[in-house]
């Protein structure tokens, strides 16, 4: 009798359960299936693109090099390294030897150079008749104290990552908006929403992105042009090894944070689907990134008080 009695119960509890997801289980099923079905067709329709990518002689840009040269990109492979650009090409030619595409195209070229920027860019017209996609990737990070970081170093940071990032925009802006048609990348930061200890002029650069970004956005949207905003939590590159300091050195440590973060390769996977599904805004992130997030737009009292708690623990490691 008592096992009857549980047996019924387990009956009732399951159908309860059942009354209760079904009608948010079956519509999401729904959505993902035509999601899937939406991303399969972008993505073969990104075949013959041509796609400027910064950044990529290493990392998270030679980890989306890789992404967009399997679905059939026309590449042209931008960084200050020369090098770097040739082992990638050779790379992608000979892991992906069934890929019916072009020879990716090499193209030295810093970003803080302001003036140079459209130049290369028309360089690259030559080759190619338009530019599709703009993947902003470059980037330099950073780690010091606000008090002891010279000026130059905040003027550095933000010439890389916010004025560099729009002077090659704006670059490519006329060859898309002749077109009406174009979509534009930027890998910005976690960083970029939220605001750290240690942090200052990295993150006074990615949010200054993310502010530009959301204008543009809304002044382009009649003219077909995308704008996607990508903002990774840590990501497993050399970016804090290369990371500047407040007197211009080198960081030169790997932070565990890093370390243990995600792969680039997971990261250039989530960029081209957030592209595929011509998202504004995507934030690839951990539980406890995402809701300090929010935490910051509830609560932002809260977020300052535990802002404050990490910056006297890290100052005692020191």
């Amino acid at each position: 009798m008592k096992q009857a009695e549980q047996s019924v119960g387990w009956h009732m509890l399951w159908w309860l359960f059942g009354i209760g997801c079904i009608p948010v289980t079956f519509p999401w099923l729904l959505y993902h299936l035509y999601d899937t079905v939406r991303q399969n067709r972008r993505k073969a329709r990104l075949a013959g693109k041509v796609v400027l990518i910064t950044g990529a002689s290493s990392g998270l840009g030679e980890a989306l090099a890789h992404s967009f040269y399997k679905c059939g990109c026309r590449l042209i492979l931008a960084s200050r390294r020369r090098e770097e650009l040739e082992r990638v090409k050779v790379a992608l030619i000979n892991t992906h030897p069934t890929v019916p595409t072009h020879p990716p195209v090499v193209l030295p070229l810093d970003i803080t150079n302001l003036n140079d920027v459209p130049l290369e860019v028309q360089k690259v017209l030559k080759i190619y008749p338009q530019i599709d996609i703009l993947i902003n990737n470059a980037g330099i990070s950073y780690r010091g104290e606000v008090i002891n970081t010279n000026v130059d170093i905040d003027i550095k940071v933000m010439l890389c990552n916010y004025f560099g990032q729009i002077a090659l925009t704006k670059a490519v802006l006329p060859c898309m908006l002749e077109r009406r048609s174009g979509h534009v990348v930027f890998v910005s930061s976690v960083q970029g929403r939220i605001a750290i200890p240690y942090r200052s002029a990295y993150a006074a650069s990615k949010h200054a992105l993310q502010a530009w970004c959301d204008t543009t956005r809304a002044e382009l949207a009649e003219q077909n042009i995308k704008i996607t905003v990508v903002s990774p939590g840590y990501v497993k590159t050399s970016l804090s090894l290369n990371a500047i300091t407040g007197s211009g050195d080198t960081y030169g440590v790997m932070d565990k944070s890093t370390e243990e973060g995600f792969t680039p390769e997971y990261v250039a996977e989530q960029v081209l689907k957030a592209l595929l599904r011509e998202a504004s805004e995507v934030t690839v992130a951990t539980f406890v990134p995402k809701a300090a997030i929010l935490l910051r737009s509830v609560l932002p009292s809260v977020y300052f008080w535990l802002m404050r708690k990490r910056a006297k623990t890290v100052a005692k490691d020191k």
